[in-house]
C-alpha cells in the first residue's frame, strides 16, 4: 500500500527540510560542498520572492520538493526554471516525484507560460529516464556558461 502524499504551495516553516533534501541532492550529484546557502538564506529569498516551491508531504515530514522561480525566454516569452527537483529514495517508488513534476508543470500552465526548463547532469540516467518518460526535450548542444561574483569559504 502506497502512503498517502499531500503535495502542497511550500511554506516558511519547510525551508529547513527543503534545504536539507537540497543538500541531499547535491550529494548525489557528488558536490556536496558546492552548497553555501543556508535555511536562514533561504527564508529571505523565499520572503521576497526570488524562488517558490512545492513540497510533497507524508504524515508532517518533507520527502520531496521542486524549487522554482520566473524566468523569461526572449524567444518562447515567459517561463519557469526549475532549479532543483528532489524526492528521498524510499519515496521515489510510490510516484512522489510523478506528483511534485506534474504539480511544477500545471503551476506553470495555471500562470500562461510558453515553456518550463531544467538542467539534469548527463550522467544521471534515472533523471534522465523520467524526463523522457514525460516528453522532455533533453538538449545536448547548449553549454551553461556562469561566473561568480560572491567568494566562499573552501
Amino acid at each position: 500500500m502506497s502512503p498517502e502524499i499531500i503535495i502542497r504551495p511550500a511554506r516558511e516553516s519547510d525551508l529547513p527540510a527543503i534545504h536539507a533534501l537540497v543538500r541531499e541532492l547535491a550529494e548525489y550529484e557528488r558536490e556536496p560542498e558546492a552548497v553555501v546557502t543556508t535555511p536562514e538564506i533561504y527564508l529571505e529569498d523565499f520572503r521576497k520572492g526570488r524562488f517558490e516551491s512545492h513540497v510533497a508531504e507524508h504524515e508532517g515530514r518533507i520527502v520531496g520538493t521542486t524549487i522554482f522561480y520566473w524566468a523569461y525566454s526572449t524567444w518562447k516569452g515567459r517561463m519557469l526554471y526549475l532549479e532543483d527537483f528532489v524526492v528521498q529514495a524510499y519515496y521515489r517508488r510510490y510516484g512522489v516525484g510523478q506528483r511534485l513534476f506534474d504539480a511544477f508543470v500545471e503551476e506553470a500552465r495555471r500562470r500562461d507560460c510558453s515553456l518550463v526548463k531544467w538542467q539534469v547532469l548527463d550522467w544521471n540516467e534515472p533523471a534522465l529516464a523520467f524526463y523522457r518518460k514525460n516528453e522532455a526535450i533533453i538538449e545536448t548542444g547548449w553549454w551553461n556558461g556562469k561566473i561568480f561574483l560572491k567568494e566562499w569559504p573552501r
